[in-house]
């Protein structure tokens, strides 16, 4: 399942709400809302950080105003939570549960706290 996108922050563990690109042939750093898909040469930034950027002397810092909210999920997020639903409710058999001596059509197996107990011949 794909996570929410993180603030690229060294160590911020807050979900993303706004994209830092830099333009850098006109000295100046765009803080904007969250762009759709992550994207090189962009930083993705949790509100604090967002609101708190600071540029380098002689940068210009260009600012959305208003709120910065987290994007809503998307389809694909859904689809993804509801396979990684489907998987973990997926029953394993592990190994050890499967009795490999007995010839097959014999084995014992194990599902919960239930036994199937092969008849006895």
């Amino acid at each position: 399942m794909r996570s929410p996108r993180r603030c690229s922050r060294n160590g911020c563990p807050r979900q993303a709400v706004a994209t830092l690109t830099y333009v850098y042939n006109e000295s100046t750093a765009v803080v904007g809302p969250l762009a759709a898909f992550a994207e090189p040469h962009t930083y993705d930034l949790c509100e604090p950080h967002a609101r708190s950027l600071t540029a380098p002397r002689g940068w210009d810092v260009v600012r959305h105003e208003g709120e910065f909210e987290p994007p809503p999920p998307t389809t694909d997020d859904l689809v993804a939570l509801a396979e990684a639903v489907r998987e973990a409710a997926r029953p394993v058999q592990r190994q050890d549960e499967i009795d490999i001596d007995l010839p097959p059509g014999q084995q014992t197996g194990r599902r919960g706290h239930l036994r199937v107990i092969p008849p006895a011949k």
